[in-house]
C-alpha cells in the first residue's frame, strides 16, 4: 500500500539537492532562486494571472488531448487529482500508481497527493503548496503547481552551449533571432510584445510559413496574431497568448511566455529529430529493398537451374537401347554436345549463383538481419545435391553407351558368326534326307549293298564330325538370346529348324543302318582301297571346310597384343598347309591306285567311290579355296595391325597431353589452395593477385580445347581403354571445372572481406592480425576449423568462455550447424563485436520521432517525413495498429520495425 501523506500536509516549492537539474549552479535550481517565491503574499497582478490561466490552460490541453481529454477550468478541473494524473502521466511517459474514483474530500486529497508524490520524486520541491488547496480550488496554488510541472518537464531539460533551463531557453531563443532586424531577445516579457520574435523563431525554421519581410514593428497586434495563428495551424501549437493582452500590459506574464516560447523550442528540436530519424528509416529500407531484390534474383536463378536439371537427369537415366550401333553412336554423339555445349553454362550459372547467395549473406549480416532462407527446396544444398545427381547420371550413361556400342559389336559379331555357320551347315544337309530315305538297297547287288554300308558308315562318320558345329551354332544362337539380340526371333526359328534337321537326320540314319545291316550278309566284297580313300578324305574335306570356314571369320580386336596374337596364330596355322599338301596328295593317290588296280584287272567302275561323295575334285577345288583365302586373310589381318598401330599412336598422342595438363591442374588446386591460407599484402592485392591467377589459368583452356580434339579422334576409333596415362577425359574435365570453381570461390571471399572491412572500419592490420590467427589454429590447412580450434582461437583473443557463451557464438557463426567456422564466418563474428550497426530498438525509436510520441503512425505522416517510394514501402508493408488509442488508419510501426531485423513475422 502507498503511504500517502496526511491531508494537511504541504509541499515545498523549489528544487531538492538531488533533483535533474544541470548540475550545482545551472540549473533550475538557479533559476528558481532567482525568481519570487510564486509570491509568498499569494498576490499576483491580475493582467499575469490571467495570461497565466490561459496560457497554463493551453499547455495542458496539448497534453491532455493525446489521451482524448481536456480542461475547461484550471482551478476546477484539476480538484479530484484525475486529470492532474493523467496529465502527469502523458508528459511523463510514465505509470501513475491508480487513482480513486471516489466522489468524497479525501478521495480527492489522496489523489492529488499521488500527483504531487510523482513531482517530488522528480528532484523537485513545492513550496507551500499542499493537495488541500488545490482540491479547495486556490487558484494562486493551482498555477504554481502546473508551472512547477512546466519548468520541470518542458523547460527543465533545454541545454544549449552549456547553459540550460531558462538560460538555455533563452540563449536559443537568441541564437535563432539573431539574423532578423528589430528583434532583440533579453528576456521573456517585454521583448515579445512586437510579436516580430515569434514570427522570426517560425521563419528560421520554417520561411514558407511566414513573410518576414512585410511585418511592421508598430503593428504588434497584427504580427503576434499572424505569428499565434501560423504556430496553432502549421506547427500543432495551439495558441496560450491573446495578443490585446500582451499589447495591453506593461510588463507580459514572463511565465506564460516562457511556457509558449518552449513549445517553439520542443516543435522544431522535434521537427530535426524527426528529419534524422527519417533519415535512419531511409537507409535501412534502402538497405532492405536491396536484399529483396538480391533474394528474387537468387529464387529465379536457383528455380531455372533445378528445372533445368530435372529435365536433363531423366534424359541421361533413360537406358533403352538401340537397336543398331549406328543409333548407340548418335546417342553418344548427342552426349558429346551435351558435355560441350549444354553443360558449360550451366557449370556456370551454379558457380555464379553460389557466389550470389554467399554475397547476399555478407551483406544481410553487415546490415545487422538475419541471413537468408531460400524457399523449400532451392537451398543451396538443394542444387549441389541436384548437380551431384546430374553428374551421377552423367557418369552411368556414358558407360552404359560405351557399354552398349561394345554389346551391339559383339551382337553384330555372333549373328555374323550364327548366319555364315548356319549357312555351311545348310548346304551340308541340303538333299540328305532325300538320301538317307532312299530305298535303292532293296534292288542293289550285293556289291552294291555293301558299297551302300560302307557308304553309309561315312556319312555317320561325316554326321558325327558336323555334331560339333551344330552344338556351336546352338550356343551362338543361346548367347545371342542372353545379349537380347533384337533379331532373336529369326535366329531361334532358324536354329530351331536346323536342330529339328539334326534329329530328324540322327533318326533317318540309324533307321537306314538297320535296314542295311539287315542285308549285310548278303553282300560279299567291298574295295578297301575305295573305303580308305573315304575314310580319309571325309576328315580331310572337313578339316578344309573349318580352315575355309576360320579363314572367312570375322574378328574384331581392341589392342596391338590382340592382332599380334591372331597374326602369330594365322602363322602357325599357314606352318600346318605343307603337311595338310602331303596329306591331299596321299588321299588323291589312293584314288589313282583304285583306278589302277581296276585298269589292271578289267574291272568295271561305276565312275564315282561308292563309300564317299568326297571326290578328287572336290578336294582340290577346297585345297585351291584355302590357297586363295590365305592371302586374303594375310591382307585383312595385316590391314587390322596397321589399324591398331594407328589407334595406338592416338592413345600416345593423348597420354602425352594428358600428363602434363592433369598435372597441372592438380598443382595449379594446391597453389590456390596455399594461396587463400596464406594471404600476403592487403586485400585489393590479394585480390588483383587472385585474378590474374584466374586469367592465367583462363590463358590454358586451349590445352584444354586440343586434348578434347584427341579425345574425340579416340571415341571416334571406338578405343575404350588407354595404358599409357592414368588421366581419363572425365577426369581432366571435372579437374578443370573445380579448379574454376575454386579460384571464383576464393575471389569471392576476399571480395566478402572487403566488403565487411570497408563496411565495419576494419583497419589493414586487423584484417592481416585476423587472418594470421586463424591461419595459427587451422591446423589442417583447409580454410576452416572445428569447434575446438575455434573455441582456442577464441581464448588466444581474450574471450572468457563459458560453455553456453560458446554456444551461443557457434550458433552466430555456424548457423547451419556443419561443426566447421570458416575464415569468413570469423571476421563477420570479430566486426559485429567491435562495431555498431543499426538495431530493431533503434528503428522503433525513429518511427516514434516521426509519430509525435504516438505508439502508431499514420499513412499520411509517413508521406510527409520519408521519400516517396520508401513511404509505400512501409505503407504496404505495415500491419493495421490494434492498441486501445487506435484510430482509423493507424499503422503498427512497432512490429514492421522488428520484422526488418528477423525478430517477427510482418
Amino acid at each position: 500500500m502507498v503511504d500517502y501523506h496526511a491531508a494537511n500536509q504541504s509541499y515545498q516549492y523549489g528544487p531538492s539537492s538531488a533533483g535533474n537539474g544541470a548540475g550545482g549552479g545551472g540549473g533550475m535550481g538557479d533559476y528558481m532562486a532567482q525568481e519570487d517565491d510564486w509570491d509568498r503574499d499569494l498576490l499576483l497582478d491580475p493582467a499575469w494571472e490571467k495570461q497565466q490561466r490561459k496560457t497554463f490552460t493551453a499547455w495542458c490541453n496539448s497534453h491532455l488531448r493525446k489521451a482524448g481529454t481536456q480542461i475547461e477550468n484550471i482551478d476546477e478541473d484539476f480538484r479530484d487529482g484525475l486529470k492532474l494524473m493523467l496529465l502527469l502521466e502523458v508528459i511523463s511517459g510514465e505509470r501513475l500508481p491508480k487513482p480513486e474514483r471516489g466522489k468524497m474530500r479525501v478521495h480527492k486529497i489522496n489523489n492529488v497527493n499521488k500527483a504531487l508524490d510523482f513531482i517530488a520524486s522528480k528532484g523537485v520541491k513545492l513550496v507551500s503548496i499542499g493537495a488541500e488547496e488545490i482540491v479547495d480550488g486556490n487558484a494562486k496554488m493551482t498555477l504554481g503547481m502546473i508551472w512547477t510541472i512546466i519548468l520541470r518537464f518542458a523547460i527543465q531539460d533545454i541545454s544549449v552551449e552549456e547553459t540550460s533551463a531558462k538560460e538555455g531557453l533563452l540563449l536559443w531563443c537568441q541564437r535563432k533571432t539573431a539574423p532578423y532586424k528589430n528583434v532583440n531577445v533579453q528576456n521573456f516579457h517585454i521583448s515579445w510584445k512586437d510579436g516580430l520574435a515569434f514570427n522570426a523563431l517560425i521563419h528560421r525554421h520554417r520561411p514558407e510559413l511566414i513573410e518576414y519581410d512585410k511585418l511592421r514593428k508598430d503593428d504588434p497586434v497584427t504580427n503576434l496574431n499572424n505569428a499565434f495563428e501560423v504556430a496553432e495551424k502549421y506547427l500543432d501549437i495551439p495558441k496560450m497568448l491573446d495578443a490585446e493582452d500582451i499589447v495591453g500590459t506593461l510588463r507580459p506574464d514572463e511565465k506564460a511566455i516562457m511556457t509558449y516560447v518552449s513549445c517553439f523550442y520542443h516543435a522544431f528540436s522535434g521537427a530535426q529529430k524527426a528529419e534524422t530519424a527519417a533519415n535512419r528509416i531511409c537507409k535501412v529500407l534502402a538497405v532492405n529493398q536491396e536484399n529483396e531484390h538480391l533474394m528474387e534474383d537468387y529464387e529465379r536463378l536457383a528455380s531455372d537451374l533445378l528445372e533445368w536439371i530435372r529435365r536433363t537427369i531423366p534424359w541421361l537415366e533413360d537406358r533403352v537401347p538401340q537397336r543398331t550401333i549406328q543409333e548407340m553412336q548418335q546417342k553418344l554423339e548427342d552426349f558429346r554436345d551435351y558435355r560441350r555445349v549444354h553443360k558449360p553454362p550451366k557449370v556456370q550459372e551454379k558457380c555464379q549463383l553460389e557466389i550470389n547467395f554467399n554475397t547476399l549473406q555478407t551483406k544481410l549480416r553487415l546490415s545487422n538481419r538475419p541471413a537468408f532462407m531460400p524457399s523449400e527446396g532451392r537451398m543451396v544444398s538443394d542444387i549441389n545435391n541436384g548437380w551431384q545427381h546430374l553428374e551421377q547420371a552423367e557418369k552411368g550413361y556414358e558407360e552404359w553407351l560405351l557399354n552398349e556400342i561394345r554389346r551391339l559389336e559383339r551382337l553384330d559379331h555372333l549373328a555374323e558368326k550364327f548366319r555364315q555357320k548356319a549357312s555351311i551347315h545348310e548346304a551340308w544337309t541340303d538333299g540328305k534326307e532325300a538320301m538317307l530315305k532312299h530305298r535303292d538297297y532293296e534292288t542293289a547287288t550285293l556289291s552294291d549293298i555293301k558299297a551302300l554300308i560302307r557308304k553309309h558308315e561315312a556319312f555317320e562318320s561325316d554326321l558325327a564330325a558336323h555334331q560339333d558345329r551344330v552344338e556351336q551354332i546352338a550356343a551362338i544362337a543361346q548367347e545371342l538370346n542372353e545379349l537380347d539380340y533384337y533379331d532373336s526371333h529369326n535366329v531361334n526359328t532358324r536354329c530351331q529348324k536346323i536342330c529339328d534337321q539334326w534329329d530328324t537326320l540322327g533318326n533317318l540314319t540309324h533307321s537306314r543302318r538297320e535296314a542295311l545291316e539287315k542285308t549285310e550278309k548278303q553282300l560279299e566284297t567291298i574295295d578297301q582301297l575305295h573305303l580308305e580313300y573315304a575314310k580319309r578324305a571325309a576328315p580331310f574335306n572337313n578339316w578344309m571346310e573349318s580352315a575355309m570356314e576360320d579363314l572367312q571369320d570375322m574378328f574384331i580386336v581392341h589392342t596391338i597384343e590382340e592382332i599380334e596374337g591372331l597374326i602369330s596364330a594365322h602363322d602357325q596355322f599357314k606352318s600346318t598347309l605343307p603337311d595338310a599338301d602331303r596329306e591331299r596328295e596321299a588321299i588323291l593317290a589312293i584314288h589313282k591306285e583304285a583306278q589302277r588296280i581296276a585298269e589292271s584287272n578289267h574291272i568295271k567302275l561305276s565312275g564315282s567311290n561308292p563309300y564317299t561323295t568326297v571326290t578328287p575334285q572336290i578336294i582340290n577345288s577346297k585345297w585351291e579355296k584355302v590357297q586363295q583365302l590365305v592371302p586374303k586373310r594375310d591382307h585383312a589381318l595385316m590391314e587390322e595391325q596397321s589399324k591398331q598401330q594407328s589407334n595406338e599412336h592416338l592413345r600416345r598422342q593423348f597420354a602425352s597431353q594428358a600428363n602434363v595438363v592433369g598435372p597441372w591442374i592438380q598443382t595449379k588446386m594446391e597453389e590456390i589452395g596455399r594461396i587463400s591460407i596464406e594471404m600476403n599484402g592487403t586485400l585489393e592485392d590479394q585480390l588483383n593477385h587472385l585474378k590474374q591467377y584466374e586469367r592465367s589459368i583462363v590463358d590454358y583452356k586451349p590445352n584444354l580445347d586440343l586434348l578434347e580434339q584427341q579425345h574425340q579422334l579416340i571415341q571416334e576409333a571406338l578405343i575404350f581403354d588407354n595404358k599409357h596415362t592414368n588421366y581419363t577425359m572425365e577426369h581432366i574435365r571435372v579437374g578443370w571445372e573445380q579448379l574454376l570453381t575454386t579460384i571464383a570461390r576464393t575471389i569471392n571471399e576476399i571480395e566478402n572481406q572487403i566488403l565487411t572491412r570497408d563496411a565495419k572500419g576494419i583497419s589493414q592490420e586487423q584484417m592481416q592480425e585476423f587472418r594470421a590467427s586463424f591461419n595459427h589454429f587451422d591446423k589442417k590447412q583447409t580454410g576452416s576449423m572445428d569447434s575446438d580450434d575455434f573455441r582456442a582461437l577464441l581464448i588466444s583473443t581474450g574471450y572468457s568462455l563459458g560453455d553456453a557463451e560458446f554456444n551461443r557464438i557457434m550458433s552466430v557463426v555456424d548457423p547451419n550447424h556443419s561443426g566447421l567456422v570458416t575464415f569468413q564466418a570469423f571476421i563477420d563474428f570479430m566486426s559485429r563485436e567491435t562495431t555498431d550497426t543499426d538495431t530493431a530498438d533503434q528503428v522503433i525509436a525513429s518511427f516514434k520521432v516521426l509519430a509525435g510520441d504516438k505508439n502508431f503512425i499514420t499513412a499520411e505522416e509517413l508521406r510527409r517525413e520519408l521519400p516517396p517510394d520508401q513511404a509505400e514501402y512501409c505503407i504496404a508493408r505495415m500491419a493495421p495498429y490494434q492498441g486501445s488509442d487506435a484510430v482509423p488508419g493507424a499503422l503498427d510501426y512497432k512490429s514492421f520495425s522488428t520484422a526488418l531485423y528477423g525478430e517477427s513475422d510482418l
